[in-house]
């Protein structure tokens, strides 16, 4: 698997605590209404807003809290809080480049804490601008191809490979357990589309930021970095995290 997928498996093994601290109902609700807020509550018209829509609805959030989340993003509650959306840029030891994109409604307290978390990992944040160029905006789908179980499903990965293609597809990279594809922003929503009209249901679909080169570390020294991306991805007013470290084998299994 790519990075991308390796960090997101990751994450999802973490994700139990997360969700237990209340925090990730918090996080996709940010997202629900700054997508609502940015190209209105349609989900069929607003792909931003759609996809954070499916992604909440498969963490099981009540429908009563996403149907909340964009009406305040609408302004159609009175009392909705001002969401910003906010990029900061920085270096983890090593010279690992990270791009942070946070959901605030406090850009005091969000900058403090994410100081805080770069300063005890020996990081540092930097000038905007200073890390962004090494990343380009993507469309991303995954599909796994294995069960729940850890066996192989009945999904073809050549016709995935063949259908993304023909969609529109940059790019599509096959491994024995998912299929990972690449778009430019503006034709993920058609991939997906494209996809699901096939009978083909991605498992993951949304905008990233994807690193241009990636930087191999040694697994000791790829595991500081990893502390701080969890630190961050901890923290309430972030929303993603991106990153220019290889997942090495080696590396993901020393998390394991």
């Amino acid at each position: 698997m790519s990075g991308h997928s390796k960090w997101s498996t990751i994450k999802r093994k973490k994700g139990a605590n997360d969700s237990a601290r209340g925090k990730l109902f918090t996080k996709l609700a940010r997202e629900l209404q700054v997508a609502a807020r940015e190209g209105g509550p349609d989900g069929e018209a607003n792909v931003r807003l759609r996809l954070a829509i499916e992604k909440a609805r498969a963490e099981n959030m009540p429908k009563d809290r996403i149907e909340s989340a964009i009406r305040r993003g609408a302004g159609l509650d009175k009392d909705a809080a001002d969401i910003e959306e906010i990029l900061y840029e920085g270096y983890a030891p090593h010279g690992i480049a990270i791009l942070l994109e946070c959901l605030t409604d406090n850009r005091n307290r969000t900058i403090a804490e994410v100081r805080r978390c770069f300063s005890r990992a020996n990081g540092n944040l930097s000038e905007p601008g200073s890390v962004a160029w090494q990343f380009t905006a993507k469309g991303y789908v995954a599909i796994n191809l294995l069960d729940s179980d850890g066996n192989d499903s009945d999904l073809d990965a050549e016709e995935i490979f063949m259908e993304a293609l023909e969609a529109g597809a940059d790019d599509v990279e096959v491994s024995y357990d998912a299929v990972e594809i690449f778009t430019e922003r503006n034709e993920l929503a058609q991939v997906d589309r494209t996809l699901r009209e096939s009978g083909i249901q991605p498992d993951a679909s949304e905008l990233i930021m994807q690193p241009n080169q990636t930087m191999s570390l040694e697994p000791r020294a790829g595991l500081t970095v990893l502390n701080l991306l969890e630190s961050l991805e901890e923290l309430d007013d972030v929303n993603k995290v991106y990153h220019n470290l290889e997942l090495t084998d080696e590396l993901v299994a020393q998390v394991a």
